[in-house]
Formats: C-alpha cells, structure tokens, sequence
C-alpha cells in the first residue's frame, strides 16, 4: 500500500494529552488495557471460526506475548488474533474512542455472546501513550488478500501507516517506554503488574525478557523429547579410564559409550490461570480446590473457615467466591479484601457500591460482566442495576449463614466466634440483612452454651394478666411491656452481679464486643417485644423480697442522707431492697439508657476529652438484709459510720467499674486503717 499520512479524529485538539495523563489513575494499568485488547482479538477470531466465517488451523494455539527488551527500552503485546485491515486500523485506531469491540458485537449481535468481549469503548489502546514516547502497530488481518499494515505515532496527534512486513495473522504493539516508565520493561516488574490485572485472564499470556539468556532444561534423550523445542545436539565422546588387567598389565577401558543426546529449551509456562475457580460449578470443585485458590489468591496461609460459591446467570452474569476468614477480634480492626472483575479482568478491590460495606470484611473475588463501568474499567457508573447485584450477594451470603445455623449447627455454632462481629456489623448495616439472620443469631450464655434469639428471648406467659395500663389520676409512667433479657459485657468485673443471677436460676448472655451496644439497638428496633438490659441495670423481683412501704420509707430517707453527707454528694441516689442474698451489702445498678449513650459517645469522643461527663448516672442500692447495712442504722452519729459509708459505696463502685485513682488510694488506706482497728482489738 502506499504510504498514507493524517490527524486522528479527535473531537478536540486537548483530549488526547487528557487521555495520556489522566484518563487512568495509575500507569501501569496499560498493561491490562493492551492485554485485553489481545484477548479480544483473539476471543473475536475464535467466534468467527464457531460461525463458519474462518477456519482456524489445526494446529492453532492462542495465546498473547508479553516481550520486554531493556536493552531496547521496549515492550511488546502480541496476540494472534484476527488483525487488523488498514480500513480497520484507520477506524478503530485512528479514530479516538470508536471501540472495535462494539462494533464487532453489533454486526454479528446474533451469533455473538456478549459477555466474553472484554472491550467496550475503544479507548484501552491509548493507555500506552501513558509510559511510551512512541507506539507502532505491525497487524495481518485473517481477511483473503490482507496486507500487513505498519502504524506509529509519537504521542501527538500524526500518525503514519505504511505496509508492514508482518507475516503471521495477529498483531503485535511495539512500546518505546518514555525515561519515566522503564521500570515497566523490569522482568520482575512486569511479572507483578500483569498477576494483579491479568492473572486470570481467559487466553494463556506469556511473559519473556529476549536480552535474558536462554533457560534449559537438563540434557534428554531424543525419544524423551515430547513437543519440547531441540535447540542443538550434543554429542558425548565414550568415557575412558586407564586399569590394569589380570595379568598386571595397563589398559584403557571405556566405562561410558559414546551418545548423542539433545539439548532443549526450557518450555514456557503460562503466568495466568485461564480457568479460575469461579467459572466452574461448584459440584466440581473440592475443599482443597477453594482452599488451594485462597492461598494463591490472598497469600493467607491461615484457612479460611468456610466460603460462598456465587453462580448466576439470570437476570444478571455474576460469578465469585467469598470466603469467612478467621476473624476472632473486634470488628474495627479487619481488614478484608474483594476482588472485583469483569470477564476475569481484575478492575479493582473492594468497590463499595457493589460490595457492602459489612462484606468487606470478608475475602474473594466477584465477577460481572454486566457491571456499568466508566471508560477506564476502574470505577463504577451509578446505576441502579448496582443495587440489585449488591442485594443478591448479601441474600446470597445471609442464605448460607441461615442454612448453616438449620443443618450444620455444630459447625456453625463452632464459627460463631470469629464471624460474629461480620453478621453483627451487617445487622446494623443493611435492614433486610437483619431481619433474615434475626432468628439465626447466636448468643452465649452464663453456662457457654450458644442460643438462637427465639431461644433466649421467648416471649412471657400468656397467662401474665396483669393490667399495665397507667392510672390517669397518677403521674406514674406507662410500664414497659417488653420482654427483658439481660446481658454481660466484663464477666470479671461484674462477676457479683453475675453470682447474684445464677443464684436466682436467672441466666444472662455475653456481649463483650464493642460492637454490641450498636447491635442490640439495632435488634430491639426489629424486635418490639423486648429489651436489652445489662446485669447492673435493674434487680429483678426474684432477687428480692418484700419491705413495708412504711419501713421502706424511713430506711430510705435515713440512709439516703447519712450516704450523701458521708460522701459530699447531695445529688447520690439512694435505694434501699431487701435483697435475699444477706452477704452483699451494697450495690450499683445503672440506666441502661445512660449506659448506651456512654458507649456511645466513646467513639465520638476527640482525643484528650473528659469522659467522665458521659458517665451513666448510678444509683447506689442498699441492702436491709445485710448487718454492715443495719449497723448504720444504729449508729447514725457514730465516729466510724462516716467511714463505713465511703467503704461500702467504694466497693460497690469496684464490682461496677475499676475506681478512679484518687479514690482507689483513699480506699486502700481506709482498709488497712480498718484492718489496724480490728487487730487493736
């Protein structure tokens, strides 16, 4: 052909240093963008062979060839696709953003799958301008009669196109890297740009560094050989050694024949895995199989503790594979990974309108096809179509957890522990998530046993026929109806109260996460009929027994005041139970409401604020039944019940909440002071 010289067809003399530099957030993703292009143009070939329109050769092998010359400062992309005529170059080339890949699927739309076109909008090819200061293009379409075509440019917007002297079909991009960008051309670089874009990729990629020497496998003989390419022949001359024979006398014996043996090269080896394990059913893979993948995938040689094989075809394509990794620690500081990609093209880890936020603790990978991305493959268009895949892998991953918790409930109740903060964090997260794993949350109780939210939250009596409705003649606030459930969050430190409910055959669960506070919330939202409420929030009935309203009132009034006085708190509340247990004197119960917001605000909190100003307002309960108690009664204006009152409220404080530090060294003084008084004694 004659040779032919022009401008792109750009819209604007500006968009093509805009696509250089900012088309791509990150450089090296030119190499996704070309080797995707070559699968296509081989995808496409192979589509054409299937219609009837070509015919391959027997012998045809596809694969794309990753080249790197150093020396040269070049890297080169060949594929054996169709090729390309010059009409073709000068359309889909030369005229910015017109995508080969669209219009192949328009004109053969009947007969063509989609889904495996990688290429969309033609601007893919562009991204080498990225790293190079020059790019050719040598291509032979497969066309009867193509002539090899030869395009270069150098990063402006003229271009030449001459005949080329290419003889295979297929095309082959030539990179002139830019001073900036020959890292790009490092072997060992290379190799690490294309397994994070390529390495599942639908066509063998090879990867060659032609300045390296040559590797070679060990010396063969030639009926060993198999397909392995014969580089030279080896001759080996018989071996032999000089010895002396029966009768004294020296000899040369050969002790090796002479052979002839061939010396190969090393045969190249794919570095991508073209059928990963989300393409295939899951009935054909084993546990090592998704075992084996995660450590490949993730480099995590911890296994994960099980996993959720998506397959969907309809109303959208989505493949992938989650995994549950063993987390056991507090969900804040997991740090989970999801694989997006599109045709086996890794676009991007952890894209949160896909993924929800609580899925990203977990770990895999989620292929789409039919996800609407923006011209650079690397972010999402807002499309409500999102939504409806985002909500299928959350159904998908609640439908396992439920399924699990109904016919594996000894291993589910054996990974509890370390999923926990993942379903609990997508219970607060999403509503509907939420409401399907309601009945299938476990909880563990005093005695360690684990049980499902109908089972520790039953609902009371229907013989309970108490009327709870608010005399109008009073100010007396409308009784709360819901159902209490009681739970620990310091099996130490409130190890008193804990003792106190075992001994009243109540029991109470262990929420000792922080996420839990938020979560409880959230499940008493879903759930009307009940309340969460700490141990140290209330006594129940069953711990107690009945005072005279007459005496109540006294007891309260008097020690109400000696309390207040002995500790300077005018503002103490005071509450006086005649509790069964006669060994405890005193108590701290806490407004649950208080209690929540204390939380609360312990993550809104700035650095060095006084977190004493949400504390929970406490309530200092006494107990009639215990002697210390009744010794104050008698001994109102005694010298030593100023004393008393500040141990007793101390150690209430203690089996709450460790004490302040100044008011821990006044306690540990009064004690020895009193242990001197006795020993006095």
């Amino acid at each position: 052909m004659a040779n032919k010289h022009g401008s792109l067809s750009i819209t604007s003399e500006n968009i093509f240093p805009v696509i250089k530099k900012w088309l791509y957030s990150d450089h090296d993703i030119f190499y996704r963008e070309l080797v995707s292009n070559a699968c296509d143009a081989i995808t496409k070939l192979k589509k054409l062979d299937i219609m009837g329109e070509y015919t391959l050769p027997d012998d045809y092998k596809p694969q794309v060839k990753v080249e790197l010359n150093p020396t040269d400062k070049t890297i080169k992309i060949i594929d054996n696709g169709l090729g390309m005529t010059a009409e073709e170059v000068d359309e889909y080339i030369n005229q910015i953003a017109f995508s080969g890949a669209t219009d192949f699927l328009e004109k053969y739309k009947d007969k063509a799958n989609e889904e495996q076109i990688i290429g969309h909008f033609g601007l893919g090819f562009y991204s080498a301008f990225m790293v190079a200061d020059e790019v050719t293009i040598d291509t032979l379409s497969y066309q009867d009669e193509a002539k090899a075509v030869h395009w270069s440019c150098d990063g402006g917007t003229e271009f030449d196109m001459s005949d080329s002297d290419k003889q295979t079909i297929g095309t082959e991009i030539t990179l002139y890297l830019n001073e900036d960008c020959l890292e790009f051309c490092n072997k060992y670089r290379a190799k690490e740009v294309l397994d994070k874009y390529c390495s599942f990729m639908p066509l063998p990629i090879y990867l060659d560094d032609v300045t390296a020497e040559t590797e070679y496998e060990t010396i063969l003989p030639e009926d060993k050989l198999e397909d392995d390419i014969v580089v030279e022949t080896i001759i080996e001359e018989a071996k032999t050694e000089e010895r002396e024979n029966e009768n004294g006398e020296k000899e040369i014996v050969e002790i090796s024949p002479k052979q002839e043996k061939l010396k190969i090269e090393k045969r190249p080896v794919a570095i991508n895995d073209t059928t990963p394990l989300w393409t295939k059913h899951p009935n054909d893979c084993s546990d090592e199989d998704y075992k084996s993948f995660y450590r490949k995938v993730f480099n995590d040689f911890k296994e994960p503790l099980f996993w959720i094989h998506l397959n969907m075809d309809y109303p959208f394509n989505l493949k992938g594979i989650l995994y549950f990794p063993k987390i056991n620690t507090e969900y804040d500081s997991i740090e989970g990974t999801i694989k997006l990609y599109n045709n086996q093209v890794f676009i991007a880890d952890n894209i949160k309108e896909v993924i929800p936020e609580y899925l990203m603790l977990l770990k895999g990978v989620i292929d789409c096809p039919d996800l609407p991305l923006n011209v650079s493959r690397s972010a999402l268009q807002n499309d409500g179509f999102v939504t409806k895949i985002s909500d299928y892998i959350s159904k998908k991953v609640a439908d396992k957890l439920v399924g699990m918790c109904k016919t594996e409930k000894e291993s589910y109740e054996k990974f509890w522990d370390d999923i926990s903060p993942f379903i609990k964090f997508g219970c607060i997260k999403d509503d509907k998530f939420c409401d399907k794993m309601n009945d299938y949350i476990l909880f563990k109780n005093l005695e360690d046993q684990y049980l499902t939210l109908p089972e520790c939250l039953t609902v009371e009596d229907s013989e309970d026929t108490t009327d709870d409705s608010t005399d109008s003649n009073t100010d007396e606030a409308p009784k709360d109806n819901r159902k209490p459930v009681y739970y620990v969050t310091d099996r130490n430190q409130q190890s008193q109260y804990i003792n106190l409910f075992k001994e009243s055959g109540k029991d109470a669960l262990i929420l000792d996460q922080s996420i839990d506070s938020s979560f409880i919330t959230k499940l008493e939202q879903r759930n009307e009929k009940i309340r969460f409420m700490r141990i140290d929030s209330d006594l129940t009935e069953d711990m107690k027994e009945e005072i005279p309203e007459e005496e109540l009132k006294e007891y309260t009034e008097t020690l109400t005041g000696l309390f207040q006085n002995a500790l300077g708190k005018e503002q103490l509340d005071v509450k006086v139970e005649k509790l069964k247990d006669e060994n405890i004197s005193s108590m701290i119960v806490l407004s649950e409401d208080m209690i929540r917001m204390e939380q609360m605000m312990k993550y809104y909190a700035s650095d060095g604020m006084d977190m004493g100003m949400f504390a929970a307002p406490e309530t200092l309960v006494l107990n009639i039944n215990n002697k210390l108690v009744h010794y104050l009664l008698d001994h109102v204006d005694g010298p030593k019940t100023n004393m008393f009152c500040e141990q007793l409220y101390d150690l209430a404080i203690l089996a709450n909440k460790p004490l302040a530090p100044e008011a821990l060294t006044k306690f540990v003084q009064r004690s020895n002071e009193i242990m001197l008084e006795l020993a006095d004694k």
